[in-house]
């Protein structure tokens, strides 16, 4: 179905016409496949509700298991401190946004002796800048550089005011690369795929919320093998690097796909084309999701229910299928009931997001799962 019959159908059609069309509600549906549930749940921290001379202690508090905390020379507890911390746990990395004022920081030997966190943390700053010196040597971070820092190491340096990306990896993740990481600790990783990562982790950013329990442990995976690659040998690491260059053009596809749901003809052919592969090699990509043209249905039926949920959407059934490329509305009430268990109608009514992350006040930080707790808990 072409765009303009698609921006002329509706006009044509009554009413009565919609309401025929639709199979009635109640009709029993056939091994349906559960919905595709978001899996994480952010566990949040702002001190942006407190007094400001208030706001900095409550900052040092939450940053007490990683790291000490000051203000900088000209600033007082008075000027307030206002940050936030947005933490997402993925079972085998955690990742962290993180807004804050100017401060200094320093993770020192006696710290690391009453701590079992030895992570592997990677930086992505999006906007400020901060110098860490480790050993006499210090590494100056900028936006769009990842950087990567043990913290099983003593360090300390400065930021500026900035807003930035973390990823935490347990050590043991890489107990076959160990030596790999340990020469390159606080340094920043350059080259191309540097460059491919840190595009790989703005994507994983951008669908935090929309990431699905089986999504988890292939991006850790994923993750894991970036890194390598970003580090290693070309000769040494070959099977990484491949892995990271399958994964950087899969999301191509992905964000593809993401882009062009409501195109009237996205197909293997369009994508090809978009990407500069050929059928097969789509194919090989897709496989592990069931297929293209499977993972095409299951984006747009996805995108289909979470339009019916959204209470700020008023077209009807009829209007969101055909925008999602559904030019039968009994195909579409076919494929929806069998991909969410229930029929379009009932998905009015049905939310799909994840509840809104919350700022977490001092009574209710005991009471709640902490960043402590899961940064203690990785990789046990």
């Amino acid at each position: 179905m072409d765009a303009k019959r698609q921006h002329k159908a509706p006009a044509r059609q009554s009413p009565d016409r919609d309401r025929r069309r639709w199979p009635r509600e109640g009709q029993p549906h056939n091994e349906a496949a559960p919905p595709l549930v978001p899996a994480l749940e952010p566990l949040s921290f702002s001190t942006l509700e407190l007094a400001p001379e208030d706001q900095f202690a409550a900052w040092q508090a939450h940053m007490a298991p990683l790291v000490e905390v000051k203000l900088p020379d000209d600033k007082s507890l008075g000027d307030g401190f206002p940050a936030d911390h947005t933490a997402w746990n993925l079972g085998g990395m955690l990742i962290a946004q993180q807004r804050a004022a100017a401060h200094s920081y320093v993770r020192s030997a006696a710290k690391l002796r009453s701590s079992s966190i030895d992570h592997w943390n990677i930086v992505l700053p999006h906007t400020g800048r901060s110098w860490t010196e480790v050993d006499r040597r210090v590494s100056e971070s900028q936006p769009g550089k990842l950087e990567i820092r043990s913290l099983g190491y003593p360090f300390r340096g400065r930021a500026t005011e900035s807003e930035s990306l973390l990823l935490y990896l347990p050590r043991d993740l890489f107990a076959d690369a160990a030596a790999t990481l340990d020469a390159k600790n606080n340094s920043i990783l350059s080259g191309n795929f540097a460059n491919l990562m840190v595009g790989y982790v703005n994507s994983i950013e951008a669908r935090l919320r929309s990431l699905t329990a089986d999504d988890l442990p292939r991006i850790v995976h994923a993750t894991r093998s970036m890194i390598i690659a970003c580090l290693g040998p070309p000769a040494e690491h070959a099977a990484a690097a491949d892995q990271l260059a399958s994964v950087a053009l899969m999301e191509r596809a992905r964000r593809y796909v993401h882009q062009n749901l409501d195109a009237a003809r996205l197909t293997p052919d369009s994508m090809c084309r978009a990407l500069g592969v050929s059928r097969s090699r789509l194919y090989q990509l897709f496989e592990p999701s069931g297929g293209v043209l499977h993972y095409i249905q299951s984006r747009r039926l996805l995108a289909a229910h979470i339009a019916l949920s959204d209470p700020a959407d008023s077209r009807r059934i009829v209007e969101i299928a055909e925008a999602f490329g559904f030019s039968s509305a009994a195909n579409f009430s076919r494929a929806f009931s069998k991909e969410f268990g229930y029929s379009p109608r009932e998905g009015r009514s049905t939310v799909v997001f994840p509840r809104p992350a919350h700022s977490v006040s001092h009574a209710e930080h005991e009471k709640a799962p902490s960043f402590e707790g899961w940064l203690k808990a990785l990789g046990s």
